[in-house]
């Protein structure tokens, strides 16, 4: 694998979902409530823990959504949000986000909900209980109409959910070729039912995971050889493993493997850096970048959010900016 210095660029592929220009990010994924404590250590088997700090905040699906809108992108909500406190919480602050809502509320359950557990080195271990967000079906994906330009995002979670996954698997492909569209498998790439995960490959414009994600997926543990063969089954623009620390490695159709390094930073949160990353990286596509350049502000974007305690720290452009030099 080759490392591209900062500033350097690569020849953009040409063909659909290279980028976008005057479009939304239409967020097909999950806003939960995220209860998230700040612990010493995690518990033992039955026994129990006092944090040392703790915050309930809309998460999930929501991280992304803020970290494109903090980058200058339109970005409007497709997925399904219930009818209760939770329902409320995330409803406003999606809206303190400035973020379209696409659903009327679902009247049979309130949102669910996922606990955060964060170890004092940044590490996080989750919970989730499921509420409205995990029933999306056809009818409510026939509401969405998305155009030309539109960056649709599809995450991981919603393609394991029963109902949002064959839902989803249907709709992919009537979305046009001027549409682009991202796929985050996400921690449960494993659980998506294979037609489902058949669906989303074959329509995916983008694939944007994790080296775990990515090595499960292939059984290649060297992230490079991991997105390469990712290449072959899906990406009609790319394919992006995100390597922490390491940065994160680029592959375009045809081309060898492009590693594109972190910035170096002492982290404090993990929780939603992969958010801030996959966020960032859809708005500077919208904005026309070059994909390596558009990976070198993803890794910015998440280098800045693990700095920051929360889930949704993404940074703003002008903070990005300032990072890049």
């Amino acid at each position: 694998m080759s490392a591209v210095r900062p500033g350097s660029a690569v020849e953009s592929p040409t063909g659909p979902g290279t980028g976008v220009g005057g479009g939304r990010l239409v967020h097909t994924g999950n806003v939960v409530i995220d209860v998230v404590m700040y612990l010493p250590r995690l518990p033992e088997t039955g026994g129990d823990v006092l944090a040392t700090g703790s915050r309930i905040t809309a998460g999930g699906g929501l991280n992304v959504m803020v970290a494109a809108a903090r980058q200058g992108l339109a970005v409007a909500y497709a997925g399904a949000h219930g009818t209760g406190p939770f329902a409320d919480l995330a409803r406003e602050q999606l809206a303190e986000a400035g973020i379209e809502l696409l659903q009327p509320p679902s009247p049979d359950a309130d949102t669910g909900f996922s606990v955060a557990m964060v170890e004092p080195g940044g590490e996080r271990t989750f919970a989730t209980s499921l509420g409205a967000e995990a029933r999306l079906g056809p009818a409510d994906l026939a509401r969405v109409a998305a155009r030309d330009g539109d960056v649709v995002y599809v995450s991981g979670y919603s393609l394991a959910y029963p109902s949002n996954g064959a839902a989803l698997a249907d709709w992919l492909p009537t979305l046009g070729p001027a549409i682009t569209v991202v796929v985050d498998p996400g921690p449960l790439v494993a659980e998506i039912p294979a037609p489902v995960l058949a669906a989303a490959l074959a329509r995916a414009d983008w694939w944007s995971c994790n080296e775990r994600e990515a090595e499960l997926l292939t059984g290649l543990a060297d992230p490079g050889a991991a997105a390469s063969a990712l290449a072959t089954r899906t990406g009609r623009a790319g394919v992006l493993v995100r390597t922490g620390p390491d940065g994160a490695v680029l592959v375009l159709p045809g081309a060898a493997p492009v590693v594109v390094p972190a910035f170096p930073v002492e982290m404090v949160d993990s929780n939603g850096a992969g958010d801030a990353h996959v966020g960032a990286f859809t708005a500077a596509l919208a904005r026309g970048l070059d994909p390596v350049d558009a990976v070198r502000r993803a890794n910015a974007a998440a280098a800045l959010a693990v700095t920051r305690r929360g889930p949704a720290t993404a940074p703003t452009a002008a903070e990005v900016d300032t990072l890049l030099g």
